[in-house]
């Protein structure tokens, strides 16, 4: 027990804390988009996937509140700390020069918020499906997928497209993932550092990729709403 709560009030532990609760957002994050990514694959393929996870509760419920319970240990670190910080230092630097911290590692801690709320609205919007947040007039908990000589089951595909048809909607998730990728730029080498991972050798590498990924992060799941808004799916909208 001693363990713990000094893992909890020391700064080493919390920074080990947010450093294990990223990662296992970006292995979150990395997997979430492949789920959605099966869109392209057509109605069939994305309607499986999503009757495959309904058919475990027991790993689709552990995942979110895993999900849930990252989130909020991430934020209380990085505020934590933050708090920590200025305590320290509670007198600005007078020469202080914004320029020798990239845009990014300045911003963590605004854009995490951000982030985390996005996170509930999206919940809300395709998870529990709260129809007055979703901005068509439907209620996608109704949707339903009919197959011949099958049950019904729920009409992922055509949810997601009637979501994002909306383009406020789909430009706010755009936005959305552009400060998350932002955030995964300089949060991803962070995590390294934290770990005691990251040396003068392999610094810049791990900078570079962690820019790389954030890139590739936000193209993949940009994707999605920007196709449903060139008219990927149109033909469920009728």
């Amino acid at each position: 027990m001693k363990l713990i709560t000094g893992i909890f009030q020391s700064t080493l532990g919390r920074k080990y804390i947010m450093a294990v609760s990223g990662a296992a957002l970006v292995f979150f994050v990395v997997g979430h988009l492949m789920g959605n990514l099966q869109i392209f694959l057509g109605r069939e393929v994305i309607n499986a996937y999503g009757e495959f996870l309904h058919s475990v509760p027991e790993l689709l419920w552990g995942a979110r509140i895993g999900l849930l319970a990252m989130v909020g240990l991430h934020i209380w670190s990085a505020v934590s700390l933050s708090n920590d910080n200025k305590a320290a230092r509670p007198i600005a630097y007078e020469n202080w020069n914004p320029t020798a911290a990239s845009y990014a590692s300045r911003t963590m801690l605004m854009s995490g918020l951000i982030i985390a709320t996005f996170i509930i609205y999206h919940l809300l919007h395709y998870t529990l499906q709260v129809p007055g947040i979703n901005f068509t007039g439907q209620d996608f908990g109704t949707f339903e997928e009919l197959r011949a000589g099958h049950d019904p089951r729920h009409d992922v595909y055509r949810m997601m497209v009637v979501g994002f048809s909306q383009p406020l909607v789909a430009l706010f998730y755009i936005c959305a993932i552009g400060l998350l990728c932002l955030h995964l730029s300089h949060g991803v080498s962070a995590a390294f550092q934290s770990l005691g991972l990251k040396s003068k050798t392999w610094a810049p590498i791990l900078d570079k990729g962690a820019k790389v990924f954030a890139i590739v992060v936000f193209v993949g799941y940009a994707s999605i709403p920007t196709a449903v808004l060139l008219g990927l799916g149109k033909e469920v909208m009728k």
